[in-house]
């Protein structure tokens, strides 16, 4: 597959070294490791090599949907890849799967998760910061997922317009605010996920979740670390992606029904513990 004009190339040269930028003919970056003559790409395959004016070696990589969400423009913290994988494998998103999104942010999320459920699928985002949401409609641009995904500036406090979705994803401050609207939209035994940076949103988020009408309610937090592997002398990275987020997970079901007796029972056990 080779490069383009109009298209874009990660210019790869350590993983800490590394940009991400659209094609054109007259495009030139200016890095401490010298020039690199962008235009001078178009027409190389994907994989091949150029090098910088300081004679610095930098490949010429293909972006993946990994690579536009951390290079993305944003002003607020973005949902990184180890909680977006998962989120994805926990509630068992698909192609096809209809997404409810409330808080956009830079649409870091949205562009994961329109990358999975399309080209039958669909997410729908809310949020009500304009300046957000001109961000994020770029980010989509950028990535080509915008197609898939649909942003409405509204209050979900207020209720919203979707019904019958696979799958609710909740990226607001106070998430347990609008655990009964969620339940609207969701279709039955739909899931349920709210990110929250914080323990007391966690604890209020399932607290909540427990009285409207869901189950199977559980509340995870991922680590990531590298590990530097070299011949003779592997051992872990001294720095890692720590703390970034929680998650919580619930389904929907029949509201005003009773926990099962074992559920109770567990929790019970749980806390004597």
């Amino acid at each position: 597959m080779k490069i383009e004009g109009g298209s874009y190339v990660l210019l790869f040269h350590t993983p800490r070294k590394k940009w991400l930028t659209k094609v054109s003919s007259d495009k030139k970056i200016h890095t401490h490791l010298g020039i690199i003559d962008v235009g001078a790409t178009i027409g190389m395959e994907y994989g091949s090599v150029i090098r910088t004016t300081e004679g610095k070696v930098i490949f010429l990589i293909e972006p993946t949907t990994y690579d536009f969400i951390m290079k993305s423009e944003r002003r607020t913290q973005i949902v990184y890849p180890k909680d977006l994988g998962f989120i994805a494998a926990r509630t068992g998103m698909k192609n096809g799967s209809q997404i409810l999104e409330i808080g956009t942010g830079s649409a870091a999320a949205a562009t994961f998760f329109a990358s999975i459920v399309k080209p039958n699928g669909h997410v729908y985002s809310f949020d009500v910061n304009l300046d957000f949401m001109e961000i994020a409609k770029r980010n989509l641009e950028k990535s080509g997922m915008a197609d898939y995904v649909t942003l409405t500036k509204h209050d979900p406090h207020q209720g919203v317009d979707v019904r019958d979705a696979d799958i609710a994803i909740v990226d607001l401050g106070d998430p347990w605010t609008v655990v009964d609207q969620v339940h609207n939209a969701l279709k039955g035994s739909g899931a349920f996920v709210a990110i929250c940076p914080t323990m007391n949103q966690i604890e209020k988020t399932a607290t909540e979740l427990k009285k409207s009408g869901y189950i199977d309610i559980e509340s995870i937090e991922l680590l990531i670390r590298t590990m530097e592997a070299r011949e003779g002398m592997t051992r872990p990275s001294m720095r890692m992606i720590g703390h970034t987020t929680y998650l919580v997970f619930a389904r929907k079901v029949q509201k005003k029904a009773e926990a099962p007796e074992e559920e109770l029972e567990e929790e019970r056990e749980e806390v004597m513990e």
